[in-house]
């Protein structure tokens, strides 16, 4: 089995985080809403005040995922948490172990943090994931529904 390798992303791995998040949009069935381009990832993901980290996922020395996480904040637990925003493995490389290698890597950042939650969402028909968290211990949350405002309902509410 191939060694695999978590090691934290650099300003340089911009263009290959991109390629990764268009990868994930194509399984998901929505590359037609990330318009992200690589100037927006450099700014945003490693400018000095980001609050944002990424990680690259490599096997024999080439890379075959990424992962994107914050730490948050738990107001009844009175700790932070850890967000994953993204986990992304290519589809030729799953089942190496690379995506709870991933898992794993992100667990130790929690506890090293004294986090009191690891969260992720995961889409309702992307059945071979929930299988997969569900195997390493994880409950679906199903009595939260999440809400987004973004495009012109966020503008629209700013400026109310």
């Amino acid at each position: 089995m191939s060694e695999v390798v978590i090691r934290q992303a650099t300003y340089k791995d911009a263009s290959l985080i991109l390629e990764f998040i268009k990868e994930l949009a194509r399984y998901e069935k929505a590359e037609h809403e990330v318009i992200a381009a690589e100037a927006d990832i450099i700014e945003t993901l490693f400018a000095d005040t980001s609050t944002t980290q990424a990680l690259i996922c490599e096997s024999d020395g080439q890379p075959i995922g990424y992962a994107v996480y914050f730490f948050n904040y738990s107001t009844w637990l009175g700790k932070n948490g850890l967000y994953l925003e993204d986990l992304y493995i290519t589809p030729k490389k799953r089942g190496v172990g690379a995506g709870k290698a991933m898992l794993t890597y992100l667990a130790k950042q929690a506890v090293s943090h004294n986090c009191g939650r690891f969260e992720w969402s995961c889409l309702d028909w992307n059945e071979p994931a929930i299988k997969f968290y569900e195997s390493l211990g994880a409950k679906a949350q199903n009595e939260w529904v999440g809400y987004r405002l973004s495009g012109q309902a966020l503008l629209d509410l700013a400026e109310s």
